[in-house]
């Protein structure tokens, strides 16, 4: 962690009941000594993903041996997994995706690995800003509000597909990258595995938040093409927006830093967002680490910034499904991504890709 101050709770969850990781992976009948089957799944997932970091990891020219480096971590990573299944508790187990995600970060980064993911970033961020100026037009053209809500949510379904952290697509973008426009138009069809989309609808016409924050994910896409026009809607609309992103990379997810660079990119010669003030728009280290989050732990600083906030978005796999699915806030909320691991869908009930929004409103 680079953050040097405190970390404290998330100051709008309801910690009572909360547990960050979505999915049970044991309960209290199962043997300590054993993995779950739910456990062994899990390990099986992340072991399939090393020859994709491992690749990434070889190809880092900011590292003079990173072909030997991504050997060792490769290597290491298999046998942390194959420990875990012999004996759960080893390596701070019982395992679930924060510790998984987490001993394969502080891996990489003991190896002297810092951001293996940055020159695929870079990329889709470059092609992404191109195309940023385009996917708002398009939205700005609908007069109905609920068809430009709509819009904008399926934009951020189609952009959270860029992740690397998914085997399967980690191939698929290998291979050619993807059309954003294309993937807006063949989502999976309505309903969605969890659908609240609806009832969100008819409240955007009705109702205006005062202040939203934003847990982000991935570059790419996904922040640019995604997010950012739906936060542009939001300032638009007169409300204030907090957009929380890591504090160290992760996989290709966006850190506050490069989301400063981003944004001042996008800005036109008036300093706005294609003629939308941005004086609202915040951008905050959420002080994460990790392409999930565990909300007992974020930085003072955006716990001050987002006390009054009265719409939470948790968005992404990591973040909005794996964990916090199940979380509760003291206000409004959105749960919003895409299922692109085997395991999540069958656990909900859906299909690859299926997509999920989660709208929970607070009654006061």
């Amino acid at each position: 962690m680079e953050s040097s101050s405190e970390m404290v709770a998330f100051p709008l969850l309801e910690t009572s009941s909360y547990r960050a990781c979505t999915i049970p992976y044991r309960f209290p009948s199962d043997n300590p000594n054993l993995p779950t089957p739910t456990e062994l799944s899990w390990i099986h997932l992340f072991a399939a993903s090393i020859p994709s970091f491992q690749k990434r990891a070889e190809s880092d020219e900011t590292i003079p041996d990173a072909k030997d480096r991504a050997g060792k971590f490769a290597q290491r990573y298999g046998e942390m997994l194959e420990d875990i299944k012999k004996d759960p508790q080893s390596h701070g187990g019982p395992p679930d995706c924060i510790l998984l995600c987490r001993l394969r970060e502080v891996l990489l980064r003991e190896l002297g690995f810092r951001d293996i993911f940055k020159k695929v970033k870079d990329e889709e961020n470059a092609k992404a800003l191109t195309l940023f100026e385009n996917v708002v037009k398009l939205n700005d053209a609908i007069d109905d509000p609920e068809k430009r809500v709509e819009n904008l949510v399926r934009g951020i379904f189609a952009g959270n597909i860029f992740d690397l952290g998914s085997a399967e697509l980690a191939e698929v973008f290998a291979k050619d990258g993807m059309s954003f426009l294309a993937t807006c138009q063949n989502l999976v069809p309505r309903p969605w595995v969890i659908d609240d989309f609806d009832t969100f609808k008819l409240k955007w016409t009705k109702k205006s938040w005062n202040k939203a924050v934003i847990f982000v994910d991935n570059s790419g896409a996904d922040i640019i093409l995604g997010i950012l026009p739906f936060a542009r809607e939001l300032l638009r609309r007169g409300t204030q927006v907090i957009l929380a992103a890591n504090d160290l990379p992760s996989i290709n997810d966006i850190t506050y830093t490069e989301l400063f660079e981003i944004v001042s990119k996008l800005k036109d010669e008036n300093g706005q967002l294609m003629g939308v003030d941005i004086g609202n728009l915040f951008i905050a280290n959420s002080g994460n680490d990790l392409p999930v989050i565990d909300l007992s732990s974020v930085t003072q600083e955006l716990a001050y910034l987002a006390s009054d906030a009265d719409l939470v978005i948790m968005e992404g796999m990591g973040r909005g499904i794996e964990t916090n699915l199940y979380a509760q806030f003291k206000c409004d909320s959105i749960k919003i991504g895409m299922v692109k691991h085997p395991e999540v869908a069958d656990f909900l009930g859906g299909r690859l890709y299926d997509c999920v929004f989660k709208y929970n409103e607070v009654s006061h």
